[in-house]
């Protein structure tokens, strides 16, 4: 059976679709629910291929992202630059959202310790190491990475505080 889409059709389509993006951005649980329920696609992604759950993980969206989830969000699958949701939390540091993503089976070995430790972010350097004592010693060029994250995490305080002041 074919279907003939106008192309009127295929730009509201196209509408709907960054639509559906501004709400996993934005947190809208409830709208982009909506679409979810008449049939958007939950792995829905960006030109970047960033995915809905990406940007709602991202942006630290809690709720959403369990929505996401819960809908059957691929949550291992990376955008153009090759990193994965886990990993753009990591560099967000966002141990909560950390969590949720690997108890739905994100993968955390790999990249994801090194963007944590690189961004500064101790306390998801040591909770990955707590999952794979494997990695409790792992090293980055000689320095254990809770190292890095320590001296990152400073650097950036210093930064920031110069630039608010």
């Amino acid at each position: 059976m074919s279907i003939n889409i106008t192309e009127e059709e295929e730009q509201r389509y196209a509408q709907l679709q960054l639509i559906a993006l501004n709400f996993a951005r934005d947190g809208n649980t409830q709208e982009l629910k909506k679409m979810l329920d008449y049939g958007m696609n939950v792995n829905l992604c960006t030109h970047n291929n960033d995915t809905l759950l990406m940007l709602s993980s991202y942006k630290g969206h809690l709720e959403l992202t369990k929505m996401l989830l819960e809908y059957g969000a691929d949550i291992n699958r990376v955008n153009s630059r090759g990193q994965s949701p886990l990993e753009g939390v990591c560099f967000k540091g966002d141990l909560e959202m950390l969590k949720l993503l690997i108890q739905h089976g994100a993968e955390h070995k790999g990249r994801a310790m090194m963007y944590a430790s690189i961004f500064g972010n101790k306390d998801i350097v040591l909770y990955l190491q707590s999952l794979d004592a494997s990695s409790a010693s792992s090293k980055f060029l000689g320095i254990r990475f809770e190292y890095i994250a320590a001296f990152t995490s400073g650097v950036r305080s210093l930064f920031f505080k110069k630039q608010t002041a």
